[in-house]
C-alpha cells in the first residue's frame, strides 16, 4: 500500500509544514512523493524534502520520490547537489543525470554534516573571497559583514554536531528575489533528524517550567533567554549571536522542532512570531533569510565656502 504526497509547486517552509502533516496521516503505509509538477524550491524546501524521505525510511524501505517534469527545474535541482544527496533517502523516479560543471551558479551545493570534518569543509568550500565577493558586489555587505557570515554558518552547522546527535544537512542559494522580498537575498538552510530543542533542554531545566515544558516553550528559552544545556558559563551561545546578527542585517531566522516553530520576523515578512500545534517532525529545522541593504545614499557635495567680497578700488 503506498500514500501518495502531492509536493506543492513551491517547495519551500510552507510545503515543508504541509507534507509533514499528509506524510503523517499515511500511517505505515510507503510513502510516494510526487513532485512531478514542481516549479520552484529553495534550500530549505529541497532539504526538508530529503528530511521527510530519511526520516520515514522504514525497514530499508526508502519512499518513493517522482522528480519534476520540468528540465529546467530538473536541471536546478541537480546544480544544487540535491539529486546525489536524495539517492540515501528515496528510491528515485525519472531522476535528471547530472552534468558537468552544474554546481558553478550555487553558493553552497546541500551538503550531509556528520563530522567536524564536513563543517570545515562547508567553510572551506565558501572561501573568504567568495563570501566577500557575495555580500559585496550583490547585497551590499562590508567585509567585516563577510566574516559575520562566515562564523554565522560555521555556528549552525557546528550546532548539528553538538546538539543533534544525528547527521543533518545544509545548503545556501542566492536569489533575486524570494517571497514576499523583492530584493536579492541569501536563502539558508540548516536541518537535522535529532534531538531537538526540548530533547537537548530537557534534562537540565524540564523542572524549572513545570507543566509548561513542552516544544514551544523550550524554543521561547533557548531563543529568547538564552538557556543552553551547558553548565559552563559562556558554553552554547551560538545561537543568541546568530539571531543578534541576522538582525542587525535585516534578516529573518525561524526554528521549527517538534510541534513548534519560532522565529524572529522582520519588517518585511508576516509569519507569526510562533506557531504551535505544527504536526510533530523530529530534530530541527533552521531558516536563515539575509536581504540585500538599500544602496547607500549618494554623497552630499562638499559646501563651498563664498568668497568674501574683496574691498572696491575706485
Amino acid at each position: 500500500m503506498t500514500h501518495v504526497i502531492a509536493v506543492p509547486p513551491t517547495l519551500d517552509s510552507d510545503a515543508f509544514d504541509q507534507m509533514i502533516a499528509s506524510a503523517a496521516e499515511g500511517g505505515d503505509a510507503r510513502l510516494l512523493f510526487d513532485g512531478r509538477h514542481l516549479r520552484f524550491a529553495d534550500p530549505y524546501g529541497m532539504v526538508g524534502l530529503l528530511a521527510l524521505g530519511q526520516h520515514f525510511t522504514r525497514d530499508g524501505v526508502k519512499p518513493i520520490l517522482h522528480f519534476p517534469q520540468s528540465p529546467e527545474v530538473g536541471s536546478y535541482f541537480t546544480r544544487m547537489g540535491f539529486v546525489a544527496a536524495a539517492d540515501a533517502a528515496f528510491e528515485m523516479v525519472d531522476a535528471p543525470r547530472p552534468r558537468a560543471n552544474d554546481g558553478s551558479s550555487v553558493l553552497l551545493p546541500i551538503t550531509v554534516i556528520d563530522t567536524h570534518e564536513d563543517v570545515h569543509g562547508v567553510i572551506e568550500a565558501l572561501n573568504e573571497h567568495r563570501i566577500s565577493t557575495l555580500l559585496s558586489e550583490q547585497l551590499g555587505y562590508s567585509r567585516a559583514d563577510a566574516i559575520a557570515f562566515s562564523m554565522l554558518l560555521s555556528e549552525v552547522s557546528q550546532n548539528i554536531i553538538e546538539h543533534a546527535g544525528a547527521p543533518g544537512w545544509v545548503g545556501i542559494q542566492t536569489y533575486r528575489r524570494w517571497r514576499r522580498i523583492d530584493k536579492r537575498v541569501v536563502v539558508i538552510a540548516v536541518m537535522d533528524l535529532g534531538t531537538g530543542f526540548r530533547g537537548s533542554l530537557e534534562r537540565e531545566h524540564s523542572s524549572r517550567f513545570g507543566d509548561r515544558w513542552g516544544d514551544a516553550t523550550a524554543l521561547e528559552a533557548a531563543f529568547i533567554h538564552g538557556v543552553t544545556r551547558f553548565r559552563d558559563p559562556g558554553r552554547g551561545q551560538g545561537l543568541k549571536q546568530i539571531r543578534k546578527k541576522v538582525g542587525r542585517w535585516g534578516g529573518k531566522i525561524a526554528i521549527r522542532s517538534g510541534t513548534a516553530r519560532i522565529s524572529d520576523v522582520p519588517d518585511w515578512d508576516d509569519s507569526p512570531p510562533m506557531a504551535t500545534e505544527l504536526a510533530d517532525f523530529p530534530g530541527s529545522q533552521i531558516l536563515i533569510v539575509l536581504p540585500a541593504k538599500p544602496p547607500a545614499p549618494p554623497a552630499e557635495p562638499a559646501a563651498r565656502t563664498a568668497a568674501r567680497p574683496g574691498p572696491v578700488r575706485r
